[in-house]
């Protein structure tokens, strides 16, 4: 017989562990749970700017192809309108293809719109945020942006543009003997002026070392950098687990390693030859660049960021002007191969204003209205940084339109679609440098009228927004329009780039990924004459003079 107590016990037992009691009382737990989720997110999806309907939990995450993904976010567009609503998990993204709308939050709001939504792969596991690119918005950004402006300021720009000009005339020499190779030559180009520039070090080949580690680090970054690949984005803890239950973990910070005892090597490899050329008495043997004006700030006022994260801020340079100042140029042959007028228009504009005896430098460019123009047509025609580069993040809600945008929310500029809007650049998919000409450019080059005037007007000074909006435009932009400018220069002058007999070229044939560019393709690269072949190989002797400072990196 049960005594008293034991009664009790059993009592208590049974209510706790009842097999009908217990799942009851869980079912309605796990129930509820979910559903006050759900509520919570129908309530900002309510909301937010309307968009493709979402699933609970892993959001749009089905409907977003794994393949050009700017193309479909192009057509919903169309659908929901100029700013609509993806989730990638629970969380917002708001996906603008409007340039005054990119403009109004990204600029005008720069304040609340220029944090960097939290990056757990690419960021966090690679290097520990290092890069200026996936720092929030804060004090640490700041300070890194601060020595990278250091740099590029318009002072400094000035200086540079010799190095781009002799570089420029290595590049037209190099396609005398190597046409077909004109792809690999515009990569060696662009590369070297950002060498040149980051750290006083010319490239030679792109066989060297440090150029196929940079482009490897660069490619396997953005490899991080795709919607949904991985779910740590949307689950961050599950980036604290050991490597054995997250092997992908080792291999992403492997590469990160990497990379920063890479940039660690350069800034040693600078403060080295900075060293040496004092105690010789002969500081001017180091050719100027941001890695040795970094040093000399960090001399004069302590940096508070640690030696790995300050070699990142000259490291920065090469993605933000190398590769994708390859990918224009990439572009520009393409617009130029498939619409043979532009050719010809350049070569009318070059021949009368610069003549057969040089080519054009930096100082003719006020007087090469059509080749400014046709650079900018460039940028707009395919853009690069095709989904805006890497996407802002709002600090602190928000109203918009009648439409709540809560902290935290990603915003991701289209620039396919920015770019290709009729609305603003008529005939978008035409090749034309015209549309950017003013009228008193025009009515000079003997142009009757503007073909390509749109119901609105691109709020960007420079007609594009191709480099991004407000505070995270990239910093090297003006060095990046600058190459982009002396190289078309200089090419067009010295060659004919026709498209090959018979041979169609397909103009939507681009790369996947978050930089585009054209997929391989051959064309004609000839010399004009024979007379400017003999201007391009005098010319080349002359930057071979100017660039012996830059010592070359070794294969």
């Amino acid at each position: 017989m049960a005594k008293e107590g034991d009664e009790l016990q059993s009592s208590h037992t049974c209510r706790c562990f009842d097999r009908t009691s217990l799942p009851i009382c869980c079912i309605h737990a796990h129930n509820l749970i979910p559903a006050v989720i759900i509520a919570h997110d129908i309530f900002l999806w309510l909301r937010l700017p309307p968009g493709p309907s979402p699933l609970p939990f892993i959001g749009n995450k089905l409907d977003i192809p794994t393949s050009q993904p700017w193309l479909q976010f192009e057509k919903w567009s169309k659908q929901y309108g100029p700013v609509f609503t993806l989730w990638i998990g629970r969380k917002p993204t708001l996906i603008i293809s409007d340039p005054h709308i990119a403009a109004d939050l990204m600029e005008k709001q720069s304040n609340k719109y220029s944090s960097r939504p939290r990056m757990v792969v690419m960021g966090e596991v690679y290097n520990g945020n290092a890069s200026i690119l996936t720092q929030p918005y804060g004090k640490a950004w700041s300070t890194r942006r601060k020595l990278l402006h250091a740099a590029l300021t318009p002072k400094a720009l000035k200086l540079y543009k010799p190095t781009q000009e002799a570089e420029a005339s290595r590049l037209c020499f190099a396609l005398l003997s190597n046409p077909q190779g004109w792809e690999k030559e515009l990569e060696r180009f662009t590369s070297s002026v950002v060498f040149c520039v980051a750290y006083g070090h010319r490239i030679d080949s792109l066989k060297a070392q440090v150029i196929a580690d940079r482009f490897r680090y660069m490619h396997f970054q953005a490899s991080l950098n795709i919607p949904g690949k991985y779910l740590a984005e949307t689950f961050p803890l599950l980036a604290k687990l050991p490597k054995f239950l997250a092997p992908w973990k080792g291999d992403v910070q492997s590469m990160g390693t990497r990379e920063g005892k890479a940039n660690v090597e350069l800034l040693e490899m600078v403060k080295r030859e900075v060293a040496t050329a004092k105690a010789q008495g002969n500081p001017d043997a180091v050719p100027d660049s941001l890695c040795k004006l970094l040093l000399e700030m960090r001399e004069k006022e302590p940096v508070p960021l640690s030696e790995t994260h300050f070699s990142y801020v000259p490291a920065s340079l090469f993605g933000a002007g190398s590769d994708t100042t390859a990918s224009t140029l990439c572009s520009a042959f393409l617009g130029l191969v498939t619409h043979p007028s532009v050719l010809k228009a350049a070569h009318a504009e070059l021949d009368r204003v610069i003549g057969a005896d040089r080519t054009p430098t930096f100082a003719d460019e006020a007087d090469l209205p059509y080749i400014r123009a046709l650079a900018k047509e460039t940028l707009r025609w395919r853009p690069v940084v095709v989904l805006g580069g890497t996407p802002h993040a709002s600090t602190e809600p928000d109203i918009y339109e009648g439409w709540h945008i809560p902290t935290e929310t990603t915003i991701l500029g289209n620039n396919w679609a920015i770019n290709l809007n009729e609305a603003y650049y008529p005939q978008p998919h035409h090749f034309d440098p015209i549309r950017f000409l003013s009228d008193s450019e025009r009515t000079h080059l003997g142009i009757a009228k503007q073909p390509y005037i749109g119901q609105k007007t691109h709020p960007a000074k420079a007609g594009h927004s191709s480099f991004g909006w407000g505070r995270r435009i990239c910093p090297g932009a003006d060095l990046a329009a600058n190459s982009l400018f002396i190289a078309l220069a200089k090419l067009l002058w010295a060659y004919d780039i026709l498209a090959i007999e018979g041979r169609e070229y397909d103009i939507f044939a681009y790369t996947d990924g978050f930089n585009v560019r054209p997929k391989p393709f051959e064309c004609v690269v000839r010399v004009r004459s024979e007379r400017h072949r003999g201007v391009v190989e005098r010319e080349e002797r002359v930057a071979r003079g100017w660039l012996e400072k830059f010592t070359p990196f070794g294969e």
